[in-house]
């Protein structure tokens, strides 16, 4: 066909492949902050690039251990500030972009690690060796250390990564998030007095991230241990 039919409908084609990819299967996000530190970096808008799957979750729920990218709910929300323009025309050609990567979706997309899921009873309390999920300690060796941040040994503790919490009984179909660095994270525990208690629900996730893929320094998969191996 004419090179003026072709080169569109070959950009056409591309674009909505580009749709399909990101819609079911996969995106890629840029890591905003520290709060995942040691295990994603992120500062200043030069963070990592990361690689955030969705097929895993057509087959399998997600589960402790995880580290996932999701959407803010409402309180988590509180100083989001949309990157839509005021200008209609604008801001749906901005909201067009975003079905193909050409620009951020218009929400709050943050990434924590899943600690406990629905049914479950999250807390940490003065005494406890580590978050305690059901009664027991969780695996902790992914976290950051020593601390970013002091801890108040009067209100905290190191084992709890900061002020004492809980406990927390996560709602069916819901999960408790909490950043690796842990005095560094405006995670669940910050937001325990909203109406899901600082839980995220499932149709939030935006999928899980499988691994690092700029700088290519730090390149490579990002582990999800099974963190509640101890109460199997």
């Amino acid at each position: 066909m004419p090179w003026y039919i072709e080169i569109p409908v070959v950009i056409a084609l591309t674009l909505f492949f580009i749709f399909i990819i990101q819609t079911f299967i996969g995106r890629m996000y840029v890591i905003p902050s520290g709060s995942m530190e040691p295990t994603l970096h992120g500062f200043h808008g030069s963070g990592d690039r990361v690689a955030v799957e969705k097929v895993s979750y057509y087959f399998s729920d997600p589960e402790p251990g995880d580290v996932v990218v999701f959407k803010g709910t409402d309180s988590w929300n509180a100083s989001y500030v949309s990157n839509r323009s005021d200008n209609p025309l604008v801001a749906g050609l901005q909201t067009v972009g975003s079905w193909v990567g050409l620009v951020p979706p218009d929400e709050n997309n943050l990434v924590k690690r899943i600690i406990a899921t629905g049914g479950q009873t999250v807390s940490c309390q003065e005494g406890d060796p580590a978050v305690m999920v059901d009664g027991r300690p969780i695996e902790q060796s992914y976290t950051l250390q020593p601390p970013e941040n002091p801890i108040d040994p009067l209100t905290g503790s190191q084992a709890c990564g900061g002020a004492y919490f809980g406990p927390v009984t996560v709602p069916e179909g819901h999960y408790f998030m909490m950043g690796d660095n842990r005095t560094n994270s405006l995670d669940s525990r910050a937001h325990m007095g909203d109406p899901l208690q600082g839980t995220i629900p499932k149709e939030n996730l935006r999928g899980k991230v499988a691994a690092i893929v700029f700088p290519l320094g730090r390149a490579g998969g990002v582990a999800d241990p099974d963190i509640q191996g101890s109460q199997a």
